[in-house]
Parts: structure tokens; C-alpha cells; sequence
């Protein structure tokens, strides 16, 4: 799969690293070195992916990232020097798709786009042709990697797809963590059960009209998670 591939890291020769070993896989790369050019260039490039260092000057990289996730559902690979669960899930809840830390392989940071890549068509543990789902005002069409909420579509991450998407297929089943983890797996390699906890915090604001009582979205004490169809059951 070639993709539109846009490299924000204010060290041009890690910068330039990453841009041969893409184009060297057939994709298009384009490489910029600060916070603002990589949010002008990602708003009018319109990438597939953004491989995003989070330390750069005049704009950080979780900022740029918080900003694009508003306005698209751009893929974003998170890059940083520091790689405590603390700061991925900073990263995860602003809407980066991945995170790796520094120093990494190019050989894995090319399995990760890839895998990111391979994955932006479709929801995971869903099959693809299976049709919309409709769960109350959520609809979720996993052919069209898509969420709209009464009509309106949000941006959702990979990972959060992945999680409404499994949900959705079986509505009212309680999920673990565990669970939820198996159906990101490929998606956030760093994954954990605090990640589940994020993704679902991010999708309840974005498909709960009070994210503080979710009526769809609903936690079920010392179990998990689940969607439910009838919210005059949540518990």
C-alpha cells in the first residue's frame, strides 16, 4: 500500500532517515522540522499518515497533534525521548494512533506504519462487508471506517475504531479490558488497561451527549465495558 506519508522531526538527519526508508517502500514523503510547518503542511498536504516528534520548536508535537485530531482523522505516529506510560497516554488522549520512543529501529518504525497503514480501511475483529451498525444515534460503518452520531460524523482514532467496532457487533455484552485489548492489538503496541481506559474516555466525549453519565457507553463495576442498546438499562 503507497501512502502520502509527512515527517515532522526537527532533526534532519533522523528526518531524513525515516524519509528514504519510505520512499524506499513506495510511499510519498515529505519532511518539514517544526510544530507550525507540520500543521500547515499536514492541512494542506491532507496526509494518509503523520510520523510526529512530539519535542519541536515553535509548536510541540502533542500540540499540532491536538489541533490536526480536531479537524481530521489523520493517522498520527507519535515520536518521543520520553516513554513513561504517563507520557503515552498524554499522547493517546490528545488522539495519536501510536507511539514510539526514542531511540527506535527504522525497521520497526516502518512495521509500525505499516501496520497503522494495513489497518486505516478497516475496523479490526469486524468484517469489513458486514454493514453498518446502528446503536442508538451511533452509527458505525466498518466498510467506510466511519462514526457518525445523530447524522454527524466524529473522528475517531484506530484504536477507539477498533473498540466501537467490537462493542457494536455484540451491543450489550460486557467486555474486560483484556478483551478490548485483544482487538487493538496491531493498532497500539504499547497498549494497556489504563490505554482502554483513554480510548474509552476520548470516545465518550465524542459519541455521549454528557460524557460524565454515558448513556451508550456504559461501565459495568469490577467487569468492563459495554455498548448498550437500551439505555434505560445502564448500570
Amino acid at each position: 500500500m503507497c501512502a502520502q506519508v509527512l515527517v515532522a522531526d526537527d532533526d534532519p538527519r533522523q528526518a531524513e532517515v525515516v524519509r528514504r526508508y519510505l520512499t524506499a517502500e513506495g510511499h510519498g514523503a515529505v519532511v518539514v522540522h517544526d510544530g507550525r510547518a507540520a500543521l500547515d503542511t499536514a492541512r494542506r498536504l491532507r496526509p494518509d499518515l503523520l510520523v510526529l516528534d512530539v519535542m519541536m520548536p515553535t509548536m510541540d508535537g502533542l500540540q499540532v497533534c491536538q489541533t490536526l485530531r480536531r479537524e481530521s482523522d489523520v493517522l498520527v505516529l507519535m515520536l518521543t525521548a520520553r516513554s513513561t506510560e504517563d507520557d503515552l497516554l498524554v499522547g493517546l488522549e490528545l488522539g495519536a494512533d501510536d507511539y514510539l520512543a526514542k531511540p527506535y529501529s527504522p525497521r520497526e518504525l516502518m512495521a509500525r506504519v505499516r501496520t497503522l497503514l494495513r489497518r486505516s480501511g478497516r475496523g479490526a475483529s469486524v468484517p469489513a462487508g458486514s454493514g453498518p451498525r446502528r446503536i442508538g444515534p451511533i452509527e458505525i460503518d466498518t466498510a467506510a471506517h466511519q462514526v457518525t452520531v445523530d447524522g454527524v460524523r466524529v473522528a475517531c482514532t484506530r484504536g477507539e475504531f477498533a473498540i466501537l467496532a467490537a462493542m457494536a457487533e455484540q451491543p450489550n455484552r460486557v467486555f474486560t479490558r483484556t478483551q478490548l485489548l485483544h482487538h487493538t492489538q496491531g493498532i497500539d503496541r504499547s497498549s494497556t488497561e489504563r490505554t482502554i481506559d483513554v480510548h474509552v474516555m476520548n470516545l465518550r466525549r465524542k459519541i455521549e451527549r454528557d460524557p460524565q453519565r454515558p448513556a451508550w457507553l456504559v461501565t459495568v463495576f469490577g467487569v468492563g465495558y459495554k455498548l448498550t442498546s437500551d439505555p434505560a438499562t445502564r448500570r
